[in-house]
């Protein structure tokens, strides 16, 4: 059996191990990454947020990103019966990027990979990981080919950012529920030859199409659309035939869609998500960190994914670099309390989402410009802000606010009828 070694093996490359091996190779250390499938490969998540960049810029990858001429994105605009709520990331309350991309996810991994590759950092495809033996921080991870050659890798530390594979979770019985009920996606890419019809396509529309029930429209700079309806499992099946069918009759029961997209082209049989919250025991061991999807993937709706995934891995890799050089990294302060600190507070946006908080305040009149600031900086992707009231009181603040707005508005009703 084949044998070789380096100073850090990372699993997966999406932009979660990218990002990482980047940040480590830069600092002059050997990184090999290994990946389960061949690029370019298709993946959602396709609506990115104002603060990766800071994270794909710290990486090298902007200029390689910017080539593409992906669609650029300065907001996110919610609809509901009609009524619309626009939000701007230039108005957001933290300091930061203003914009960002949408982007096939296909195309845009395979960039990040590529990229890192030309920096030096061999990428593995078709490679699976089948077996891991620590000793202490060093390891050993026994990887398969898809031509049944396998070969034994050793590293000093391991950084996994295997996505919805969750590798070291799997391998080490990790895995554990999310507190989000399970969910569906039904989606597909459409040609969008009515787009002059809609709104414009550098931001994403989220349409609220019935309580629990939303969808996601992001427009690509190629004139393909990504379309997804989500919610609970039942609500589909209502919808009968084969996935086609059932994907255009979603569309048509949608007013805000059903004429921009009638009979349009799809450039795919739409497909299918589902149950894909999953949360971990904890994010780090000993010789070993979880990032991205690895550690909760929550939910599609505020395109937090690459974002948690990408921020993680900035993360990730300074203290990896502390431990290869002999210092002391306290990984439950440094590493897991602050990715909670966004994970929950995107959590609690979620939730607050699906049981209609959120449209009491996103639909409300009059809104408050001081607080859609601050919540706009959540949208952006802004979640480990704590000077932001938003972020800081996650799990109560929304509440509070959306219970004034409906007193205001209920005091303002009663004034009317006086």
């Amino acid at each position: 059996m084949k044998k070789s070694n380096v100073d850090v093996l990372v699993i997966g490359a999406g932009p979660a191990g990218t990002v990482a091996a980047s940040i480590v190779n830069k600092a002059g250390y050997s990184v090999r990454i290994v990946e389960k499938l061949q690029f370019p490969r298709f993946v959602i998540g396709e609506s990115l947020l104002p603060r990766c960049m800071e994270a794909l810029d710290e990486a090298g990858f902007l200029d390689a990103v910017k080539a593409a001429n992906f669609q650029e994105k300065y907001g996110a605009l919610f609809v509901k019966n009609g009524v619309k709520c626009d939000y701007s990331f230039a108005d957001r309350f933290t300091e930061g990027w203003t914009w960002t991309w949408q982007v096939p996810r296909a195309e845009f991994d395979k960039i990040l990979a590529d990229t890192v590759v030309s920096m030096g950092v061999p990428v593995s495809y078709e490679t699976t990981v089948t077996g891991i033996v620590f000793n202490g921080s060093d390891s050993v991870t026994t990887v398969e080919q898809a031509n049944g050659d396998k070969e034994e890798i050793e590293a000093k530390f391991i950084i996994d950012g295997s996505g919805y594979g969750r590798v070291i979770p799997s391998l080490f019985n990790m895995d554990r529920p999310s507190n989000l009920p399970p969910r569906k996606a039904v989606f597909a890419h459409t040609q969008d030859v009515k787009r002059s019809m809609a709104d414009e396509p550098n931001r994403i529309t989220i349409i609220v199409h019935e309580p629990g029930v939303w969808i996601w429209v992001i427009p690509f700079s190629t004139g393909i659309t990504s379309v997804g309806f989500v919610g609970d499992p039942a609500f589909f099946e209502k919808y009968a035939g084969n996935m086609e069918e059932q994907f255009r009759g979603l569309v048509a029961s949608q007013p805000h869609l059903a004429e921009r997209f009638k009979d349009t082209v799809l450039v795919f049989e739409p497909r299918v998500l589902q149950s894909w919250s999953k949360t971990t025991d904890k994010f780090y061991g000993d010789g070993f960190v979880l990032t991205g999807n690895v550690t909760e993937f929550l939910d599609p709706v505020f395109s937090s994914g690459v974002t948690l995934a990408t921020v993680s891995s900035q993360k990730a890799a300074r203290l990896v670099l502390k431990k290869l050089k002999g210092e002391d990294v306290d990984w439950e302060a440094e590493y897991t309390q602050p990715m909670m600190q966004g994970v929950n507070t995107f959590r609690s946006y979620v939730m607050r989402w699906y049981d209609g908080t959120l449209d009491t305040i996103f639909f409300a009149d009059d809104q408050d410009a001081e607080i859609k600031r601050r919540i706009c900086s959540v949208l952006a992707g802004y979640v480990w802000d704590t000077e932001n009231h938003y972020v800081k009181n996650h799990d109560t603040a929304l509440f509070k606010l959306a219970a004034t707005i409906k007193t205001r508005d209920k005091f303002r009703a009663l004034n009317k009828e006086a």
